[in-house]
């Protein structure tokens, strides 16, 4: 069963494995395959194996031996590697049009903006910076927000108690 599977930059298989991944190569483990705990992993789509990704490493992979099939991945006592790429500047281009697609639901910081349209990497540290300052900034008004209505109603409820 074709699948995909992300790998770190040193493309070695992780949990204390360390075997080296290269296309061509074949990795089997003697255990029954269990989903999170035992076994080779990869998923059907590219964007279920995004959320188990330790790294920017993109392998197309064909699962063998045992299957066990989940929701969003698969696990298996045999994964072969057909091809692979460091896909990070790939990945990099997904974020910023997916961030994108809801620039519209906040105030964005014209740094931020610049970033995520043009892709410019001088900019990325400080389109980081801005965004963060404006998400706390955001995340503070919220809480204070909050803050302010519990408060009202605590003042409000001791105010109709104490009402004559």
């Amino acid at each position: 069963m074709k699948a995909w599977y992300f790998s770190t930059e040193d493309r070695k298989l992780q949990h204390g494995d360390g075997r080296l991944i290269r296309a061509g190569a074949t990795h089997k483990v003697d255990c029954e395959p269990v989903l999170c705990h035992a076994g080779l992993h990869a998923s059907k789509r590219p964007i279920d194996a995004l959320r188990y990704a330790p790294g920017p490493i993109i392998w197309r992979v064909e699962l063998g031996g045992t299957i066990v099939k989940g929701d969003d991945k698969l696990c298996a006592t045999e994964r072969t590697y057909l091809w692979g790429f460091d896909a990070t500047a790939m990945l990099r281009e997904f974020a910023r049009k997916c961030a994108l697609d809801v620039i519209h639901l906040w105030d964005a910081p014209e740094v931020v903006k610049t970033y995520l349209t043009t892709g410019d990497e001088s900019l990325r540290a400080a389109a980081r910076d801005a965004a963060w300052a404006a998400a706390r900034a955001a995340a503070w008004a919220a809480a204070r927000d909050a803050a302010g209505d519990a408060q009202n109603r605590r003042l409000l409820a001791m105010i109709r108690k104490a009402k004559p």
